[in-house]
């Protein structure tokens, strides 16, 4: 599996293209998710800290184990979508970094899905092999 060289920034149009890319390459994603179907907004708020000052908004078309479609978006109101997992920078962070689950992270309310919640808890591993594609990525932060 390929894997970026040089660090990129989170949340970025590059950065969304090198997780794509490496997420379509990863068999155990495509195992874990060969039955998911569903387009996701991943929206990532800004917090505290201002490590961003607006929201960012990702769109991937996640259908049976691949990522057929993905664009950075100019606002969450830009595309309609089946799901939206949201939460604060500094969340996002801590589950990139493996410091944080995906599923607790909705469970302690640190993040927020909006969308068939027990259609996700089914594709817990989907989920999982997601972050680790993630992790994947050589990640830089603010």
């Amino acid at each position: 599996m390929k894997r970026p060289v040089n660090k990129m920034e989170f949340g970025t149009p590059e950065w969304l293209e090198a997780f794509v890319t490496t997420l379509n390459e990863n068999e155990a994603y495509a195992d874990a998710a060969a039955t998911w179907e569903g387009d996701f907004l991943f929206i990532v708020w800004p917090n505290k800290d201002l490590e961003i000052d607006e929201e960012l908004v990702m769109w991937m078309d996640l259908w049976h184990g691949k990522c057929r479609g993905y664009e950075m978006l100019p606002n969450r109101d830009a595309k309609e979508t089946a799901f939206v997992y949201e939460g604060e920078y500094a969340n996002w962070k801590e589950i990139i970094e493996g410091r944080l689950d995906p599923i607790k992270a909705l469970l302690t309310r640190k993040m927020k899905l909006i969308g068939d919640r027990a259609k996700v808890m089914r594709a817990t591993r989907a989920a999982k092999e997601l972050v680790r594609t993630a992790q994947m990525i050589k990640t830089e932060f603010l």
